[in-house]
Parts: structure tokens; sequence; C-alpha cells
């Protein structure tokens, strides 16, 4: 399996990514138990099948580690050209409060250790508390450990439109925000796409799948309870299903989604990525990896084979239309986590 061209995008000078990134929050806890081993067997299979590019954060349990060690097992069988077709974009996600340039530097330095790598392709700084403002200071001091060669680009986690300007308009160079974006949640389309527009950021979007609900096997079946919701994924975006429209309107998105589907011969996931992955902005969209658990490979694909026509993009607004606003709900991007 090899995927096509248009699978790709020269995100920066230096990195030429896959525009659907593996996703591993899902080795944190949560998701099911992760065997190391066999999550590095199934890491090899992702980057033998195109999937190059990697999503990561310092507390997603093993993640950092995981990645290390692919790095040197990926060395010892295909020498080290082999790593410089892999990108791993990690988060820092400090408690807020006073922030030096030691402080910044020694997590930084822990993420380089444990990913082995000298320079960190991405680094996505996300800050948990608005009013505290040391997270101006962390940038700054973020982008002279990049000027030294420790960070090769910066980028943020879940910030809102407004602090994104103030931290444009504080002179430091952002490429990308990951927010949550997907047919349930349009917030991005408020506000955040038109500056990231007009300042060359691109969005890596989570969420886009909503943990794996926007699928067949919720089609047409009642709506899951507590115990039927075994992921931490599908706990949070069935409760998004919920404020955005309940599981009535789900269902109706669902099967307007699976005509369009079947139209195209692919699957509902496939035309939700897409539908996302081709609205202004985005760079790519974050499909989570249940390493050595479960894989779509094959599925995930065929993303990249089919367009999206105007009669279908109106199927899927016209459901959208009858949802409540999530951005009058709960505000821009990564407002949720701040109240």
């Amino acid at each position: 399996m090899t995927l096509p061209q248009e699978s790709y995008l020269q995100f920066t000078p230096d990195l030429k990514i896959c525009r659907i990134l593996n996703g591993m929050w899902q080795v944190s806890g949560g998701h099911g138990r992760i065997n190391p081993k066999t999550a590095i067997e199934s890491m090899f299979q992702y980057v033998d099948a195109g999937f190059t590019t990697w999503d990561l954060a310092d507390h997603y349990g093993p993640a950092e580690d995981l990645i290390g060690e692919f790095r040197r097992q990926l060395i010892a069988t295909g020498g080290e050209e082999a790593v410089n077709n892999i990108q791993a974009f990690t988060k820092w996600v400090p408690r807020p409060g006073k922030m030096t340039k030691k402080l910044v530097e020694d997590n930084i330095d822990i993420s380089l250790r444990r990913m082995d790598v000298k320079s960190l392709d991405l680094m996505q700084f996300h800050w948990w508390e608005y009013r505290d403002s040391n997270y101006l200071d962390a940038l700054k001091y973020m982008a002279e450990l990049q000027d030294e060669g420790k960070i090769k680009h910066l980028a943020l986690t879940n910030f809102d439109t407004e602090h994104l300007q103030i931290i444009t308009e504080a002179g430091i160079k952002l490429v990308s925000n990951q927010v949550q974006f997907s047919l349930v949640d349009r917030r991005p389309q408020v506000n955040m796409v038109k500056f990231c527009q007009e300042h060359d950021i691109k969005l890596f979007t989570y969420g886009s799948v909503c943990g794996g609900l926007l699928s067949e096997k919720y089609l047409g079946k009642p709506e899951p309870r507590g115990f039927d919701l075994n992921t931490t994924s599908l706990k949070k975006y069935k409760n998004m299903i919920d404020n955005w429209g309940g599981w009535t309107l789900f269902q109706i998105l669902l099967s307007t989604l699976k005509q369009i589907a079947d139209k195209h011969q692919v699957s509902i996931a496939n035309v939700a990525v897409n539908y996302i992955l081709n609205q202004p902005a985005v760079g790519g969209v974050i499909v989570g990896a249940r390493l050595g658990i479960a894989e779509h490979l094959e599925d995930n694909a065929r993303v990249f084979g089919f367009s999206l026509d105007g009669e279908d993009i109106e199927k899927i607004d016209a459901v959208s239309q009858q949802s409540r606003d999530l951005y009058q709900l709960i505000g821009d991007c990564g407002d949720e986590y701040r109240r």
C-alpha cells in the first residue's frame, strides 16, 4: 500500500508530513493496555504504509519513549536515512506559574532524551490558565531554544484565537495550533480559520472521527450509555455530541454520511476526515492509533482517494445547521479545558 502524493504536505521548508497524523493519546491509558513490543511493531506497519507523522505529548504515558525506541530500531534496520522520513510532534503541558529559562530548558531536554533526538521537530505548547500570563515567558524561552537548535518549530495546542493573536503580536513565530475540529465541532470556523489563514498558521485537528463514533458501528444503534463508552475518547466525544444536538440528530448525520460514503465506496470515517482535511488552514487530521490493539491503515488510506462534490457538502451542512451552536455554548477552541 502506498499513499498518493496528495497525502503529504510540505508543512515547513524542512518537514514534509503525512496529512493523517498518527495520534498517540491512545497509549496514555484509558484506551486499553499497550504492550511496548507490539506497539513498536505496529509503528513499523504505519510508517511502511506511508503514515510517517506522529502526534504525541510529554504526558501521553510512554509515547515519547516509544518514539525513542522506534527511532533506534529504525536506524538499526534502515540506517540514519530511515529516521529522516518520520516526524514526531510532541507537546509540553507545564503547570502554570513562574517560568525561567532553566525550567523550560530542563523540560525540553527531557523530551529530547526520551525521544532520542537532537532537535524536536515540533513543540506544541499548552497552557491551562490564561489569567497567568507567564505563558508568554515560556514561549519566549522556547523561541531562544529554537535559535539554539533544540526545537525546529514552535506551535500551540488548544489555544483560542484571542491568545493566538496575543502570542503572534508578541513576535513569536508559530507554525500550527492543534484544535478539536469535526462535523460535530465546527468552532474553528468562527474565528480561528480566518486568523490562521492570515498568519500562515496550520491547524492540526483532533476529534475528527469523534473517537470512533463517526462510523458504521454506531449507525442505527441505540444511544450508548456509561458502560458502552469504554475508552476515554468515546466518553469525551459522546459528551460533545450531547451538547451539539443529541443522539437523534447524530443518527441523521450518520445516515447522511453513509449515503455519501456508499456513493464514493468509502467509509463514514473517511467522509468525516476528508471533509475536515479540505477546510481552509487545516494541515492535517490526527487519527488515534491504538498501537497493537486496533489499526485502520487501509481504511485511513482511502481518505485520499476521493473528492466530496458540492451536493455531498450541501447534505452534510444541512444536518449541521440543525445543531446547537457550540461556539455560543462552549466558547472558542480549547475553552472546554479552561472552565
